[in-house]
Parts: structure tokens; sequence; C-alpha cells
């Protein structure tokens, strides 16, 4: 009881025991603006009016203190949160508990990192017999010439099939084999760290115990050579190439420690990248130095290095063949750029693929990984939404920021009408407005300089309907904007700024496609995508590749417009039920892919809850959560609104977007409870946040899956 009377007191600003509609405004608009939601009046007054009308039973023109219990008890979930103290909500809200992750070993931990447990036992297991081999067959030299000798024979390995881990057009034609179920493919970048780790381990060992070596044979009277000489010189013709063993080996050691050192977190994140990509092209110069100091290193490097100079000639040749254009721009919130680029003829990609891209106008030598945001079965255009986190993506953002559209090219006007109408759909479908209802009317109603076109592939037979509405537009935009919609671009979604759009012709490279974990999405029988932010990039380019595998099995009878759905499906799509997880921090973030979800739940719309293969969950992290004072008023008038308008006031889409941040044990709870098949958790974002996610896994026996460049 006294927690609602301390409730209540929040919402009567004036004291006088009763709310009345100005205070209630008064609330929420403040609750609105410490969530970062921005709405206009007019639906700050519809929200309002909604929790207003609910509680005010007696319609007296006031809420009572008895009033607001009663509607508060029409929320469980409110209720619920009342049993936390006042003392609580006054506080700043602790950190959320880590799930205890299991210990090493114990099936959870096993079922996620089995195949990298096996290939680490099996890289440990070669290492130890290198050296044991190695160091045997020098005993009669002492025990530093042993050292050196198996610490150099490991290093033969290492320095050779470190290449290996890179050759990503091998490691995507892997992907397709059996052997991508048994291989750890998905962290070879991490393998690859490991190794530069272990490299710089025994380099180190390496020359100690040659030196110390060195410093016992110049300590013997029957040694002609002083230590430095030893050390420093070809004099002692150590090596079999005129001696060259000792001073390549200095050579390599400094060499060494100065990739090891450029290629720091804290260098290749701070705006130096160029100094990480330059030191690391030496890679080539210690090759060399490998095949003089050792006689043997050649041996090893024969299979690996052809393997990985025929990948990097066939990469370069196929992506400085022809430069490609980019035709069209797209300055999104939160600093993101939406780069539409002129798809080559036999460019051929998977859904959640990445590819390489080089813009000569940005950084002539740096290329940079992106993954490919559209559908394969978009044929003209290639998508890539690329967020502003570095000194290249900073200074792509800003090149087109401060270009004129007018400067991008001669005749814009011309060639951007020749590109609309140059573009071809897929066979088989045809773009058609979404039809409004409550999906299509007030999406992101709150930003005017931000038009979103909603464009739908329907079946052949489908009727043609009228327009109820886009977004906030008057009549006459409106009706502007059905004209146009004729006009633009072909694809599966089409979003397009009224003020931060270009249309421009920019040469770029590309350099791919190249496979990740994603791939396995459509093997999977329960797929839980998870995307934070930006990383909702990979998922976009499969929703739509859902979206339009969906399509194909749908039919429509064009004279009783009946619809049905086949049964059979694609042979390499084994999905029963998929979960769509975005966390975004602010409103404005959830406008870059709006459509493509408005899209994927109006696919849906005539299916039964039961029956529905695709679940939104969109979660918001500025909004106050529901264990804030405040924020219980602003969460039931939200609630009651999209109940009435059958969309949600933040987004536009049906689905409710909830505040603050999922609680994952509450989510996969849910997600195991409907024993859709096996679970596989798909997940792009910050590493911070896979951690957590992977311990949740771990806990209820779910594969993982990260999204790694």
């Amino acid at each position: 009881m006294d927690k609602l009377k301390f409730l209540f007191q929040v919402y009567d600003v004036d004291g006088n025991g009763s709310i009345d509609p100005d205070e209630l405004r008064t609330v929420l608009q403040s609750c609105l603006r410490e969530s970062a939601i921005s709405l206009p009046d007019e639906k700050l007054d519809q929200l309002t009016l909604a929790l207003f009308e609910s509680a005010d039973k007696d319609c007296s023109g006031a809420i009572t203190f008895e009033e607001l219990r009663e509607e508060l008890q029409r929320f469980p979930g409110v209720m619920e949160n009342l049993t936390i103290s006042a003392a609580h909500w006054l506080t700043a809200p602790a950190a959320r508990p880590r799930p205890r992750r299991p210990r090493p070993l114990t099936s959870a931990y096993w079922h996620n990192h089995r195949s990298q447990l096996l290939c680490l036992a099996a890289y440990v297991g070669l290492h130890v017999l290198l050296f044991a081999l190695a160091a045997n067959a020098h005993r009669a030299l002492g025990a530093s010439v042993m050292v050196a000798k198996g610490c150099g024979q490991c290093l033969n390995f290492d320095c050779s099939f470190i290449a290996v881990l890179m050759l990503r057009r091998c490691l995507t034609w892997l992907r397709a084999t059996w052997l991508a179920q048994v291989l750890p493919l998905d962290q070879n970048i991490q393998f690859h760290q490991l190794m530069g780790y272990v490299v710089v381990g025994l380099s180190l060992v390496h020359t100690v115990a040659h030196v110390v070596n060195f410093a016992l044979q110049a300590q013997s009277d029957t040694s002609p050579f002083q230590f430095w000489e030893l050390l420093l010189t070809t004099r002692p013709g150590i090596g079999w190439v005129h001696g060259l063993a000792s001073p390549t080996g200095v050579a390599l050691l400094l060499l060494l420690l100065l990739m090891f050192a450029c290629s720091s977190p804290c260098v290749r994140r701070s705006g130096y990248f160029e100094v990480f990509y330059w030191t690391h092209l030496s890679y080539l110069a210690m090759w060399l130095l490998l095949i003089l100091h050792g006689p043997n290193f050649w041996k090893w490097l024969l299979v690996p290095g052809i393997l990985f100079f025929l990948e990097k000639a066939f990469g370069l040749t196929v992506s400085r063949m022809a430069a490609l254009s980019i035709v069209e721009v797209n300055l999104l919130p939160s600093k993101v750029t939406h780069l539409l680029i002129k798809r080559p003829p036999l460019f051929h990609y998977r859904p959640g693929d990445y590819l390489y891209l080089n813009i000569p106008t940005i950084a002539r030598y740096e290329w940079h990984p992106f993954t490919i945001s559209s559908a394969p079965e978009q044929k003209d255009t290639i998508w890539l939404h690329i967020r502003s986190q570095g000194q290249w993506t900073n200074r792509l953002y800003e090149f087109f920021k401060a270009s004129d559209p007018a400067n991008c090219g001669p005749k814009r006007l011309s060639r951007s009408l020749t590109m609309r109408r140059s573009q071809r759909m897929p066979q088989g479908l045809q773009p058609q407005p979404i039809q409004s209802g409550a999906l299509a009317q007030g999406a992101m109603a709150s930003h005017k300089d931000v038009t979103v076109e909603l464009m739908s592939y329907l079946p052949k037979g489908t009727p043609r309907q009228g327009h109820q509405g886009l977004g906030c537009m008057g009549t006459e935009d409106r009706t502007q904007a059905q004209q146009e919609a004729a006009a633009k671009p072909r694809g599966l979604v089409s979003e397009m700024s009224s003020e931060n759009h270009q249309f421009c012709n920019i040469k770029c490279y590309i350099d791919g496609p190249y496979g990740t974990s994603t791939r396995r999405i459509f093997a999977s029988e329960h797929a839980v995508l998870i995307g934070a932010g930006i990383g909702i990039t990979p998922f976009a380019s499969i929703l739509q590749s859902i979206m339009h595998r969906h399509q194909k099995r749908r039919h429509i009878c064009p004279r009783c417009q009946h619809s049905w759905m086949d049964a059979v499906q694609d042979e390499d799509m084994k999905l029963h039920k998929v979960d769509f997880i975005w966390i975004n921090r602010d409103q404005r973030s959830f406008e870059w892919f709006v459509s493509l979800l408005t899209n994927l739940e109006m696919e849906q719309a005539a299916e039964t809850q039961e029956d529905r293969f695709l679940e939104l969950h969109m979660y918001m992290t500025s909004a106050l959560g529901k264990n804030d004072m405040k924020a219980i008023g602003l969460q039931m008038a939200l609630d009651l609104l999209a109940k009435k308008e059958k969309k949600d006031s933040i987004t536009g889409l049906q689905t409710r977007t909830q505040p603050g941040r999922p609680d994952w044990s509450k989510v996969f709870q849910k997600v195991a409870a409907e024993k859709k098949g096996r679970v596989q958790v798909f997940f792009c974002g910050s590493p911070a946040l896979a951690k957590v996610l992977k311990g949740h896994c771990e806990q209820f026996s779910f594969r993982f899956f990260q999204e790694n460049f």
C-alpha cells in the first residue's frame, strides 16, 4: 500500500489528492524525455488520453487513488514490479549479475567448445611431438641446443601454417563441406592470434637458448670466435646459406616484435589502422628471412605458401578486374552510411556473407570488411550498412555528408532515372506498396527528416489495393509518395531519406564474398538471431532471404484470392522457428530496417500465432526500465495505445518495443519451452555481450555462434 501511495504522489504533481490529464501528460512527457523517446505532441496526447480514460472509471475528470490501484491490477507485470521497494526505485540500478559460467569439461561447456578444444588439443600435441623429435635428434649438443632446435621445429610449423588460417576463400569453401561440423572455422581469427602469441613466445625461447649456447661457446678455449661474432656476423658460418643464420635470426626477432606491437588492439582501434596494415605486410620479408635462416623451413612453407599466393593472386585479379560504382548513398541516424553498390554479374553470395571494400577516394590501399545487408535475391545492387566507429568509417560518413549531391556526377537526374528504369525485380515477384492498416501508418512518425518507403513483394495475382496512409504524411504528400513509388529502385526493401540521400557514381572495389557462421542458420531447426545496434546487418540479409523463400512457397488463387503454402521447403532450409532480437540504444536506430521488419510482419499477418515461424523482439536500452517509478505509467500508456492501434508507438511495428535490456534467463527459458527443435543462437554485436550470451547458452545447452571478421 505504501508503494502505491508513493507512486500516486509521483503523478499527483499538484498534491490535491487526484491526477488530472494535464498532470498525467506532464509526467509522461518527462518520462519520454528521460527515455530518449521523441514523439509528436499529438501522439503524447493520445498516450495520455489512453491511460487516463482507462483509469478514470467514473468519468469524473480525475484519477483517484482507488482508481489508480484498480488500473494497476489490470497489469500483472506492473504489480510484480511494485514488489520492489521504493528505495530501490530511487537508487541507481545495480549491475545485472552475470550468469555463473559452467566449469570447463562439463557437458554444457563441451557442447559449445568441443571443436575448439579438440583442435587445441591436437595443436598442443603436435607441438609436443615436434619439440621432442627435434630435441632428441640434437641431444648430444647440450640442453641449450636441444631447446633451441625444439622451438625451431615448432616455429617451422607455426610460421607456415599461420597463413592458412587467413585463407578466406578456402575457409568459405570448407563451410560447404562436412568439415565445417568438425573444424572451428568460425574461430580462425582467434586461432591466428593465438598462433601469433605462440610464435612470439617460441621465438624468444629459441633466441635465449641460442644466446646461452653462444655464450658457452665463447667462453670455451677451443672457440676462435667471440660472443658478438657468433651472434651478429657470418664469420662462424652458422646456417645453410653463407652463415646467415645468426644475422637473419636477429632481424627476424626485431621484425616479429615490431609486427607484434603494431598488432595490438590499442593500435588497430585507435585511428592507426594503416600502421597495423603496413607492418603486417612484413610477413613477406619474414618468410624470405626464414628461408635463409632455417634449412628446412622452405619444405614446411611449400604447400601453405602456394595456396596463400594463389588465393591472393586470384583475389587481387578478381577485385581489380573492373571497378564498381557506388550508385546511391543514404546517411542514416547514429552516423550509419548506407551504400548501394552496383552488383557485378558473377557476384554470388549467401545470406550473412561479408566482403572487403576499398574506396580509393577515402583511402587508396585500405580494405575493410563489412557484412552484406541485402539478400542474394536482390540482383541489381549490393547493400552495405556501415557505422562510423573508426578513422576510415568516419571519413566515409563525413565525405558523403560534406559532398554536394549535385556534384556527385554530371546529369544526376538523368542518370538516376536511367538507373531506376534499368533495375529489375526478382522473377515471379512484383513490388506492391504495403497495405497500410496499423503497420504502415506512423512508423517512426516523430522524425520528419526520414521518409521510410515500405515495399513488399507479393505473388502474382495479388489484387492491388489503395493506400490508406504512409508514415505521417499529409494527404498531398501521401498522394505524391504513391505516385513516386513506381519510380523507386526495386529491391526487397527500400529506405529513402529526403535530406541525406544522394545518387552518385563513385569508384570502389570489392573482394569476396566470404562466409561466416550465419550460413548455419538455414540448417537450424530453431534459430535465435540476436543483433545489437548495427549488428543487425547480417540478419537483415538473412531475414530478407527468408521472406523471399517464404513468398516462393505461397500461392494465391486469382479468382477467390484464397492463399496457401507449399508443404515442401527448400532442401537447405530446415527452419521451424526464428526468434529475432534487436537491441538498440535509442529510438532513431530502429529506422535503419523498420521497413524490412514491417514487411516481415505483413507477410505473417494472415497466419495464426501458432503458425508464424518468425517472432520479433525489440529492446530500447535508453528507455526507462519497468522498475523505474515514473516509467510504470508510461509503459501502461504505451501498452494501452499499442493494443488500441495495433502498433507500437516507438517503431510503428506490431511488435511492442520493450524498455531496457533483455532478461536473458527469461528469454532463453521461453525459447527452451517452445520445443521447436534444436536451438542455435547467432549473435552479432559487442564482445562483452557475447560473453554474457555464451554463458546463458551453456546453461541451456544451446549452440552459440558469433559473427567474427
